[in-house]
């Protein structure tokens, strides 16, 4: 009962976080190869979601189900490397004609929340995801950490389409 409470508020707070707020357009990556895109993703920082936080050893996973939707598995660890582990499964809903870089994420019907992917390097191993009310972001990696010169880059990089980056935390990743 207490999980159903928890995700249909997450899903409301998602719904309406930043309504009546002026957004600026916030762009997406021109492409996403979707079966590329699949697989795992650790979250190394964010501007968490009430039930992320004090997330340890976040990872996102992905995979393409034969009707075009994205199972999703979002785990973590809440409050220390041992702590309990917490596990959510969402639904992604791929957008049409948006280059597979804007998908709604279900976590309970019918609403669904924005999933921009809005910086992908070409290699696929690092990106990050946005919402045009800039009120969430998560910056995720094939790999547990990244270089701080690539999180200096991507930071400039959300403080240029408008986020706070004061609020963007990273997520203890310990292997």
């Amino acid at each position: 009962m207490k999980l159903t409470t928890q995700l249909i508020a997450l899903t409301l707070l998602l719904l309406t976080a930043g309504v009546g707020a002026e957004e600026k357009p916030m762009e997406t990556v021109p492409q996403v190869d979707l079966p590329r895109f699949m697989g795992d993703w650790y979250v190394i920082a964010n501007i968490p979601t009430f039930i992320e936080k004090g997330a340890h050893n976040a990872v996102e996973s992905y995979a393409l189900n034969p009707d075009g939707t994205i199972a999703t598995t979002f785990r973590f660890r809440k409050g220390a490397f041992d702590g309990p582990e917490k596990v959510y499964h969402p639904t992604g809903f791929v957008v049409p004609n948006t280059g597979n870089a804007l998908w709604g994420m279900q976590f309970i019907w019918p609403f669904k929340a924005e999933y921009k992917v809005i910086w992908l390097d070409p290699e696929y191993s690092i990106t990050v995801i946005g919402r045009t009310a800039r009120d969430y972001v998560w910056v995720m990696a094939r790999k547990p950490e990244i270089p701080e010169t690539k999180l200096t880059e991507i930071m400039a990089f959300l403080k240029a389409v408008g986020y706070d980056t004061a609020l963007v935390q990273r997520v203890p990743q310990r292997w």
